[in-house]
């Protein structure tokens, strides 16, 4: 979904996310920034649920001799 919206940008960050990332439309670059922004702030909300289960156990993980790799 998209949808239109007006923004006030500061030219010179505009200019500078261009000239760092080669992008090319101001589209792009507020897009690669909102999902920055997203992926940054998901990761900082993970770490801070870091040793937060007491009780946690860690997980069944395959070992390499438990594959069958003849395949």
């Amino acid at each position: 979904m998209c949808m239109r919206t007006t923004l006030h940008i500061n030219d010179e960050l505009l200019e500078e996310a261009r000239a760092l990332t080669g992008l090319q439309t101001k589209t792009e670059i507020v897009e690669a920034g909102l999902k920055a922004l997203v992926q940054a702030a998901s990761a900082q909300r993970l770490s801070m649920l870091a040793g937060s289960v007491k009780d946690a156990s860690a997980p069944y993980r395959r070992r390499a001799h438990q594959l069958d790799c003849s395949i």
